[in-house]
């Protein structure tokens, strides 16, 4: 009998199975665990993306508004960025279809659908697309407000370049106890809801006030 011809002995036999299956078995763990892994790194991931914010808190939910002592064009703007917030178009559609930063915008469209509609003052169009074009509106209609003011919902915020937003603007909702709640377009390339104290953030340059 020749080398290759020897047969392994029953217990040689049982010993190679049991090694494949302890292999197998090992494989198989690690396999599950790479899963998990993976499953809980993404929605660990989607849950730090979805709670980033630019300044204080930003709320995934619209919040409750008391509605009581809001005059009609507040409460126009309050259902317009509600229902805006909840739909989340493209920022196309508020910029008449041109691919642009669209906070400037989203301000514009809104305060239009409120019935409250802004002038360029270089086009004369409803639609100002730049922040510094949307505080010179401002200031010409003698509704600028400088950063200390104190804002009421339907009022518009104007943010620096060097501010934690960046040059931006958003929209008032709700302002309580030196805190405000506000919905602005493009941030974070969707309209999105932070609350913070203006005092907290460098670089608010001012307010725009809603018309009467």
């Amino acid at each position: 009998m020749t080398l290759h011809d020897e047969q392994e002995l029953p217990g040689e036999q049982a010993s190679r199975t049991g090694r494949g299956r302890a292999r197998w078995l090992v494989l198989v763990v690690v396999l599950a665990v790479l899963a998990t892994g993976g499953v809980v790194g993404v929605r660990w991931w989607q849950g730090y993306s979805n709670d980033r914010a630019l300044a204080g808190k930003r709320l995934q939910d619209f919040p409750a508004v008391d509605r009581s002592g809001l005059d009609d064009f507040q409460l126009r703007v309050l259902d317009v960025t509600k229902r805006e917030y909840g739909q989340q178009h493209d920022g196309t559609t508020y910029s008449e279809g041109i691919k642009e930063a669209w906070c400037a915008d989203f301000v514009s469209w809104v305060m239009r659908d409120a019935g409250q509609p802004l002038e360029n003052p270089n086009s004369g169009s409803w639609r100002i697309p730049g922040v510094a074009t949307l505080e010179q509106f401002y200031r010409e209609q003698h509704r600028f407000e400088e950063a200390g003011y104190q804002p009421h919902l339907g009022d518009v915020v104007m943010y620096a370049p060097g501010s934690a937003f960046g040059q931006h603007t958003n929209i008032v909702i709700a302002a309580v106890a030196g805190t405000l709640t506000t919905v602005g377009g493009n941030e974070f390339g969707r309209i999105s809801i932070h609350r913070f104290r203006p005092a907290d953030v460098p670089g608010v340059v001012g307010y725009g006030r809603l018309g009467t």
